[in-house]
């Protein structure tokens, strides 16, 4: 099982169909983006995947901005495959993108997650994230 950065050149269409499947398992309803797009050298993002014989186990990402208040980096995205969860894939995906955070110099890195989500709750409060004191507000 490896965990590294997903590149553009790794993006064929197998890849491609891969990681719609997982994305489905995350967000059924929810459209996904052009992958080429979001890994086009202008998306400031992090995209991590685990890969285990050729087979795409889990992704995460991670995109990261420059604001008054510090350099920070915002978790999205995060999906094992479901028949192989409870494996530790979770966790290599976290830390993966958390060194990476840590080589940009990122200050802060936040992330959300559904209150439903009980075992993504436990795996970040692992990793030490903390619940904010904050609101999340979307406008569609």
């Amino acid at each position: 099982m490896e965990v590294h950065l997903l590149t553009q050149e790794e993006l064929t269409s197998k890849r491609k169909a891969q990681i719609n499947d997982l994305f489905k398992q995350l967000s059924p309803n929810k459209t996904q983006q052009d992958l080429a797009y979001v890994l086009n050298s202008t998306n400031p993002i992090v995209f991590v995947q685990c890969v285990e014989a050729d087979r795409l186990l889990g992704i995460a990402t991670m995109t990261y901005y420059r604001v008054i208040s510090g350099y920070k980096g915002w978790i999205e995205d995060v999906v094992v495959d479901e028949n192989q969860r409870g494996r530790g894939i979770g966790t290599k995906l976290i830390h993966k993108l958390l060194d990476e955070g840590q080589s940009l110099g990122l200050t802060e890195i936040l992330l959300f997650t559904e209150d439903h989500r009980h075992a993504a709750i436990q795996l970040y409060s692992r990793l030490g994230f903390v619940r904010k004191d904050t609101r999340i507000y979307v406008h569609r």
